[in-house]
């Protein structure tokens, strides 16, 4: 058989297994099982509000119900033990039998669940949620819900530290179901915090009201408030257009009249200039080109 088929075969026993006990149960104030397989075979502990009445005169009742697992549930030499619930307000299964009773007695749901609820938080109990669904008042169905304290739905809290309970009330309209969640006192939850007033805090800082704010507030020696007066004193950096006039005054130079550089000697330039000036033209040779022109075009 795989591991996955194996996995549903044994949840399907077990719960078999759980409702069993609580139809054979239900005058002991069943509490739920733990059932663990063992070398020496399956152990089972049951939690019941009576345990006189589970091992019944002479531990008949018991001998009897551990032929029955053998018989029907096919469980290899059971070892059935029972304990006692001390606070049975606390058991989520006793209370949703107990609730699912006051109803099939006439309890309006309403005053049954309220009920049911203070007394789980007078017991202790760090929050509580009771669910009840289907034909409450009338012929359709709904659901109501009732919840004090601190309660988890989903993670790992809610699998491990989460009472949970289930009963079933047979009405005339139909019948309801009855969904109890509790979670104990004194449950390790992941998000709580608890502040230890005799914890040591030597060394970690100042200690609160013995000087105030005024201690954590250190005042400037005189070194550094000259220093500080000092850049007080000096001119703001220039922004904006001043910024640009002062960049451009420091790149660009107006040249004047000792720029000229020293390595240039003046008249090598002067007698280069000389060579390129004009010559000069004869008045009689432009008449002759003038008399030319005119002579071609007539």
């Amino acid at each position: 058989m795989a591991d996955e088929q194996q996995f549903i075969e044994n949840g399907l026993r077990r719960s078999r297994i759980d409702e069993f006990f609580g139809e054979e149960l239900a005058r002991a104030g069943y509490g739920g099982m733990d059932l663990a397989q063992t070398p020496m075979g399956t152990q089972i502990v049951l939690k019941a509000e009576k345990p006189g009445m589970v091992i019944g005169k002479g531990g008949q009742n018991i001998r009897e119900i551990t032929q029955t697992l053998e018989d029907e549930f096919d469980l290899e030499d059971p070892q059935v033990d029972v304990q006692e619930v001390e606070e049975p307000d606390l058991n989520a299964q006793i209370v949703a039998d107990r609730l699912a009773n006051a109803l099939e007695r006439g309890w309006y749901f309403r005053k049954a669940g309220h009920t049911t609820l203070e007394r789980i938080m007078e017991a202790g109990a760090l929050g509580a949620e009771i669910v009840l669904s289907g034909k409450v008042t009338g012929a359709r169905g709904r659901v109501e819900k009732f919840s004090d304290g601190y309660i988890k739905h989903n993670g790992e809290p809610a699998e491990e530290i989460v009472d949970r309970g289930k009963g079933v009330a047979v009405m005339q309209l139909g019948t309801i179901g009855v969904n109890v969640k509790i979670i104990p006192p004194g449950s390790d939850l992941p998000d709580d915090f608890r502040i230890r007033e005799d914890a040591d805090t030597e060394g970690l800082g100042p200690a609160p009201g013995e000087g105030g704010v005024e201690e954590l507030i250190e005042e400037p020696e005189e070194g550094d408030l000259e220093a500080l007066s000092g850049e007080a004193d000096e001119e703001p950096p220039a922004t904006g257009e001043e910024a640009v006039e002062a960049v451009i005054e420091e790149d660009v130079e107006t040249p004047g009249e000792d720029d000229t550089p020293a390595d240039v000697d003046v008249e090598e330039l002067d007698e280069a200039a000389a060579e390129f000036e004009e010559p000069d033209v004869e008045e009689e040779a432009v008449d002759d080109v003038m008399d030319e022109l005119e002579e071609d075009d007539a």
